[in-house]
């Protein structure tokens, strides 16, 4: 081979490779956050990271606690003892996961501090018990627009106080034109928790679940505050056997991709944030 054209077949090779490179985006960033009472946090952060991340071009980090109470010390967030609480926590992230379970943790500075990434515009997914964190006062009853107990319902567009019995939920998507739900077909879970629902205020619902006569808003959207930041949220995944569900993953899976924007209109990912290649 001509010196001149082994010099040509290596710039080409370099150039074909650069722009492979600048055809991949990065991971999208994702802080998860676990931690407190009633569910088995250890097993099913590890759980999310795994089946996140094999589903999506996602990079999953974990912010938690081992504490068991109903107001765990998320230190990351939250601060240590005689601190101020960091409301710059998801600073660097493309999106945080709520799947903490902090229904006592009614301090309102630190409620500031966690809606505060999102008030600046970092989208979010909410997983759970974290629809019935940060709560105070007599949040039990429907609350009036702007109350200042109300900020974490507001955040959610939906406002649930408690739950049934542990039995099987039937699981209907109400909204086929979204691209969360595209293709998905209905199902059944393992022993679950049916949330109620107070008021739905701002969400848009997405899914249904039953269990026996009762039927609440269990998967929904919602956009908050002044940059219309977006949310996805759903109360199923009480039980591990339910967050390992492929057809749970594939739900929360999509969820991350419409808050962050990396979506297309027929359920699939964008280009770049589908699953690896294997």
């Amino acid at each position: 081979m001509h010196r001149s054209s082994f010099l040509a077949l290596l710039v080409s090779t370099a150039l074909g490779l650069h722009s492979f490179a600048a055809e991949a985006p990065k991971p999208l960033k994702i802080l998860l956050i676990t931690g407190g009472c009633c569910h088995d946090y250890v097993k099913q952060k590890d759980v999310l990271k795994e089946g996140l991340e094999a589903r999506a071009n996602v990079l999953i980090e974990h912010a938690h606690s081992p504490d068991k109470s109903m107001k765990p010390p998320i230190e990351q967030i939250y601060g240590k003892p005689g601190e101020k609480p960091n409301p710059d926590y998801a600073k660097g992230y493309d999106l945080v996961i709520h799947d903490e379970c902090a229904s006592n943790q009614n301090t309102p500075e630190i409620i500031t501090a966690v809606l505060q990434p999102h008030v600046d515009g970092i989208p979010a997914v909410n997983l759970h018990c974290a629809m019935h964190s940060y709560r105070f006062g007599d949040y039990k009853q429907p609350l009036a627009a702007g109350a200042d107990n109300g900020r974490w319902y507001e955040y959610l567009g939906l406002h649930s106080t408690g739950h049934g019995p542990q039995r099987p939920i039937a699981i209907t998507f109400t909204d086929p034109t979204s691209p969360i739900t595209k293709g998905l077909t209905d199902w059944s879970t393992g022993n679950e928790e049916l949330y109620n629902n107070i008021a739905i205020l701002t969400a848009k619902a997405l899914a249904k679940g039953k269990q026996g006569d009762v039927e609440t808003v269990v998967a929904w959207t919602n956009e908050y505050g002044p940059k219309k930041t977006r949310v996805f949220s759903t109360t199923i995944g009480h039980n591990t056997a339910t967050v390992a569900d492929a057809r749970y993953l594939d739900l929360v899976t999509r969820g991350i991709l419409w808050a962050t924007g990396k979506l297309n209109d027929d359920g699939t990912p964008a280009a770049g944030y589908g699953p690896a290649a294997k």
